[in-house]
């Protein structure tokens, strides 16, 4: 399997991984500026944006990234995870914390945290919907709910393709085995920002309380605008959280 992957521009690596309601181009604007001074790396996990998903596959995400920074002959990266992306980084950092200079996870999941009754709702319609038929109807709702009141007609409409993609692509896979390394925040050594959404679901500002309270070197930040998707919400200010 080939993860469909972009690098832009030179100096010191950093990787960006996507959104589980989003794929690689979820990052445009941030690449655009970001490999002014660095190596960028983007990728589509599997059933996301240019990488499919075979049905019954066996796979890891966390293995597959790593996979791709070995084959580019990356050695120590920055890594900034948006929502699943982020955790997919955690769980990379766990196995190889010495590869990582620097971790920004944004509105990410962890380990050892239960979801909370808000987002249990969302994934429970969704799952009504897609066993209706009513793709359009699962789409419409993760765009109402994974975005803030921040993002415009814009965001809006780019994550409606991403979703509906993924939808595309993960549908016709059926179940999958997707193998995931354990998430052990005390051994993740590199700086870590924890950015989390005002706007967001409870349960992800509730995710990095946890971490907050594990990793060794830790910073959080609370926007007060923001919902989930916050570099979709306000690219130019969320960069800034990046850098």
């Amino acid at each position: 399997m080939t993860i469909a992957h972009q690098v832009v521009g030179e100096g010191p690596a950093m990787l960006l991984v996507h959104a589980g309601v989003a794929d690689a181009r979820m990052w445009t604007r941030e690449v655009a500026e970001l490999s002014k001074d660095h190596r960028v790396i983007t990728m589509d996990l599997r059933g996301y944006g240019e990488t499919p998903l075979e049905p019954a596959a066996e796979y890891s995400d966390a293995g597959d990234v790593l996979a791709v920074l070995d084959g580019l002959g990356v050695g120590t990266v920055e890594a900034v995870g948006s929502s699943y992306g982020g955790y997919v980084v955690q769980q990379i950092a766990s196995r190889q914390p010495e590869r990582f200079s620097r971790l920004v996870l944004i509105c990410a999941p962890t380990d050892g945290v239960e979801p909370t009754a808000d987002i249990r709702s969302v994934w429970a319609e969704e799952e009504r919907l897609l066993e209706a038929g009513d793709v359009d109807g699962a789409t419409d709702l993760m765009v109402r709910s994974w975005l803030g009141p921040e993002a415009d007609d814009d965001a809006k409409e780019l994550l409606n393709t991403m979703q509906k993609r993924a939808y595309e692509l993960q549908l016709p896979a059926g179940d999958v085995d997707n193998e995931e390394y354990a998430v052990e925040p005390e051994k993740i050594s590199a700086p870590v920002r924890l950015i989390t959404g005002a706007h967001d679901f409870d349960w992800f500002r509730d995710c990095a309380t946890y971490l907050a309270e594990r990793l060794p070197n830790v910073e959080r930040i609370d926007l007060p605008w923001a919902g989930h998707l916050p570099t979709l919400e306000r690219p130019s200010e969320a960069l800034n959280l990046i850098r």
